[in-house]
């Protein structure tokens, strides 16, 4: 009975084992399949005639056998070639390997059109079967050049061959060139419009470089693009040219009429083979085949026709383009008074958001306001900046009562309709209690205020400034002595009149008076544009400066203010010739300085200290 009940034990535990290896085998086998990827690796455009790699990649080793059907329009040339590789790494303490396996195929592009690979069927080792995912490859029309090239699959994105030229082999304007587009080349003021610099290229190059520089009556923006560009074929005038937009820009104009974007010059660098180096020797000797060779490549000009926007409403906050949308929250809605509340306006669109001016707040009159605080979250994309510009007003209630702020409102240029709009918030109500009283009497409103001012007044104590009966001012010495000092105050009065009336009639003496007076104001001018950033404003400020003390202190007429003029002018009054010279160099950097490339706030900060030191040492001189 024993040995029954034995056997039947045995029995049970070999089935319960087997079943928890099937179990653990199905497992893992569903693990192993949900884990294990096949990816495709092509090149998305190829040409007639062009060879290519297409790889099935495995990230497993584990593989028995691989499926892969007809490749249309393709002719298979070899394959599938099998590579391996492994590896290991160790993170904390911890030991992990990845490994995978790749199948290439080389292929010759047949026919034009586009065409989808085939899904590969991978067998693992254990029964499992993985399937790829599908991608697409579009075959272009050869451009008769007689070029043949490999296009790896490895990592490839898009198209990357083009034609390397031998060593002195002369670059054409067809071989290379640059075209810009305008988004639009009729607009309004301060409406966007998208500048996209396209590189086209039928040789190897290594890299272009080329900026916008610095325009006179235009805002202008860089948007960012991947610094690692991919070249894309293009088919222009029969040939298939690589592609790729290098830059783009988004510009506001600030002026009207027909405004012109120079041209732009792009430095880059050919890639040559130098066929006359031996290989051999190149290679063992650390050198290279390759040269590069530089080559100026100019974007043409665009002209743009700027239209001045229609009469502005009193309440336009400067912003042109569309989408805007305005809000606001109010906290805390109940405060003390003496505390501050916070009112938070939020303005999202897509425009010229950078260059907008605050929504104003109509705060009631016995609240202490202050500037907003604001945070600019915008980017700029193809259409401007677009996003939020948050404005946080501060104001502190001094007294209380319940307070009703009105809807705050933002006016702007809608672009697509072409006319003003103005959106609101809604209204927002403040609660302000009295707070805690300090001990000291204090006026709580303006009601209070002006119930006192209507009250009894206190009767005067204290000594009183009493005077004996009959005493008169009249006929007394003080009344004497005022009027000999109003007589004798009259004559001065006469002879300061005088000197003034002589001194007026010298008009070369009282131009050379106010002289420096007028200097200064226009520095004072010149300092508020330096800090505003508007570079083309403050120059001509500065240089109104410098010539107008010169003319004022020389009595010089506006037809003989020049330069070799001005100089003999000042060394007959006495000026040295160095100071005279420092004089005509600033004026002279006045007027390069406002085309002259560079950072423009270091040399507009430099030029106003030159100014300023150059008109007080002439002023000290003459």
């Amino acid at each position: 009975m024993n040995m029954k009940r034995l056997i039947l034990l045995i029995i049970s535990l070999i089935g319960i084992a087997n079943f928890e290896f099937c179990t653990l085998h199905f497992k893992w086998g569903s693990v192993l399949r949900a884990q294990t990827r096949v990816t495709v690796q092509a090149p998305t455009q190829v040409e007639e005639g062009q060879r290519i790699r297409v790889s099935y990649v495995v990230n497993t080793q584990d593989v028995e056998d691989i499926q892969v059907g007809e490749f249309p329009g393709f002719e298979l040339l070899f394959g599938p070639s099998t590579s391996s590789s492994t590896s290991f790494s160790m993170v904390n303490g911890k030991t992990s390997h990845s490994s995978q396996i790749t199948f290439t195929y080389t292929l010759l592009a047949k026919k034009e059109g586009s065409y989808k690979l085939p899904v590969a069927t991978v067998k693992l080792k254990g029964g499992q079967s993985v399937k790829s995912n599908q991608a697409s490859i579009q075959v272009l029309q050869g451009d008769g050049t007689g070029t043949s090239g490999n296009s790896g699959g490895s990592g490839q994105q898009g198209a990357t061959r083009q034609r390397m030229q031998n060593a002195g082999e002369r670059i054409t304007s067809n071989d290379l060139y640059i075209t810009v587009t305008a988004s639009k080349k009729h607009l309004y003021e301060q409406e966007a419009v998208l500048l996209t610099y396209k590189l086209y290229t039928l040789v190897s190059i290594d890299q272009c470089s080329g900026k916008m520089p610095d325009l006179d009556g235009f805002h202008t923006q860089e948007i960012e693009l991947p610094q690692q560009k991919s070249l894309k074929y293009e088919r222009v005038n029969g040939r298939n040219y690589g592609t790729v937009v290098w830059s783009q820009y988004v510009l506001f104009p600030q002026k009207t009429g027909k405004l012109t974007v120079p041209a732009i010059e792009f430095e880059a660098d050919v890639v040559q083979q130098d066929r006359s180096i031996d290989p051999f020797d190149a290679f063992f000797n650390g050198g290279s085949s390759l040269i590069r060779v530089k080559k100026t490549i100019v974007a043409p000009a665009v002209q743009l026709q700027v239209d001045p926007l229609p009469t502005r409403p009193a309440n336009f906050s400067g912003a042109v383009g569309s989408q805007f949308n305005i809000s606001g929250s109010l906290t805390p809605e109940q405060v003390d008074a003496n505390d501050a509340a916070q009112l938070r306006i939020v303005v999202n669109g897509v425009g010229n958001m950078k260059l907008m001016k605050a929504p104003k707040v109509q705060w009631p009159k016995d609240f202490e306001t202050y500037d907003p605080k604001v945070n600019d979250k915008t980017r700029v994309g193809v259409n401007g900046a677009s996003g939020n510009v948050v404005y946080d007003f501060t104001a502190v209630p001094r007294h209380g009562g319940k307070y009703t702020i009105p809807p705050v409102e933002f006016c702007y240029f809608d672009t697509n309709s072409r006319s003003y709009k103005t959106i609101r918030t809604d209204s927002f109500t403040l609660a302000v209690s009295k707070g805690v009283s300090t001990g000291t009497h204090r006026v709580q409103n303006q009601e209070d205020l002006t119930v006192l001012n209507s009250d009894i007044r206190y009767i005067k104590t204290g000594q009183a400034d009493l005077k004996p009966t009959g005493s008169s001012f009249f006929g007394s010495s003080s009344y004497w002595l005022s009027y000999l000092g109003a007589l004798a105050l009259f004559f001065l009065l006469i002879a300061i009149f005088y000197r003034q009336a002589k001194d007026n009639a010298n008009i070369a003496r009282q131009r050379g008076r106010k002289a420096s007076k007028a200097a200064s104001k226009r520095l004072k001018n010149a300092a508020k544009l330096l800090k505003q950033g508007d570079a083309g404003a403050f120059y001509d400020e500065l240089t109104r400066a410098l010539w107008g003390y010169v003319g004022d202190k020389l009595n010089l007429p506006a037809s003989e203010l020049n330069k070799e003029n001005a100089g003999e002018q000042l060394q007959q009054r006495g000026v040295g010739e160095q100071t005279v010279q420092r004089f005509l160099s600033v004026l002279s950097d006045c007027e390069f300085a406002r085309y002259a490339p560079g950072d423009p706030s270091a040399t507009m900060d430099k030029l106003y200290r030159d100014a300023t030191e150059v008109i007080s040492e002439l002023d000290g001189k003459l």
